[in-house]
């Protein structure tokens, strides 16, 4: 397996597969099986997670996925994320994310801030901060569309662009916001997107063209 931070690595080791429903094991299928049939045919496998305004669910979705496919040894996956309207990279998710292994550092200190989030010392940065799903920053053509909240899927019932749609919502940390269980309500959320992640690639079977 690839090299991640020492700490990070830790924390996947830790996340069982055990933990995720069936019910949410045959959600997470049509991924795995889309995943799957870009590698077989050689091709860049291009994931786009969407929520309402890009701050959180999207966010931990996209570094997740980005870094378990690394931990795989997945080659050429690229994840992205992106809103039905740009806001801001809520400052807990960086606070979760550091706290569980990640390096985090902010690049701008604007009001929709930017952030480089690695996951190893030798890959490049997934750059973080809210923005339009369908933003320069994001593929055009070409990707799958995961919807991570029920108001982003309801709300965008036509996402241009997107060959694949797959509804994998989370609840939203936001609703604990300026309470006393903030910090555990988004490391738990963080770690369940995690976990989900290391489970669809942890299906994924590998294959090499000469």
């Amino acid at each position: 397996m690839n090299k991640l931070f020492a700490d990070l690595e830790n924390q996947i080791k830790s996340f069982s597969e055990n933990t995720i429903s069936s019910e949410r094991k045959e959600m997470l299928q049509p991924l795995i099986d889309y995943i799957q049939s870009k590698i077989e045919a050689n091709q860049v496998v291009k994931l786009n997670f969407i929520c309402t305004h890009n701050s959180r669910r999207s966010h931990l979705s996209q570094i997740w996925a980005q870094t378990m496919a690394f931990y795989f040894g997945i080659n050429n996956v690229q994840c992205f994320s992106g809103g039905t309207e740009a806001t801001a990279l809520f400052p807990k998710v960086a606070e979760t994310l550091s706290k569980q292994g990640f390096s985090v550092g902010a690049l701008s200190a604007e009001a929709n801030p930017v952030y480089s989030i690695k996951f190893s010392d030798n890959e490049h940065p997934v750059i973080g901060f809210s923005k339009v799903f369908d933003a320069e920053f994001n593929p055009k053509s070409g990707f799958a569309a995961i919807m991570t909240c029920s108001q982003a899927d309801e709300g965008c019932p036509f996402i241009a662009g997107a060959e694949k749609r797959f509804p994998i919502r989370y609840d939203d940390p936001k609703v604990y916001d300026n309470t006393n269980l903030q910090t555990e309500k988004y490391s738990e959320r963080s770690i369940e997107i995690a976990t989900e992640m290391k489970y669809v690639f942890s299906q994924i079977k590998k294959y090499y063209v000469s």
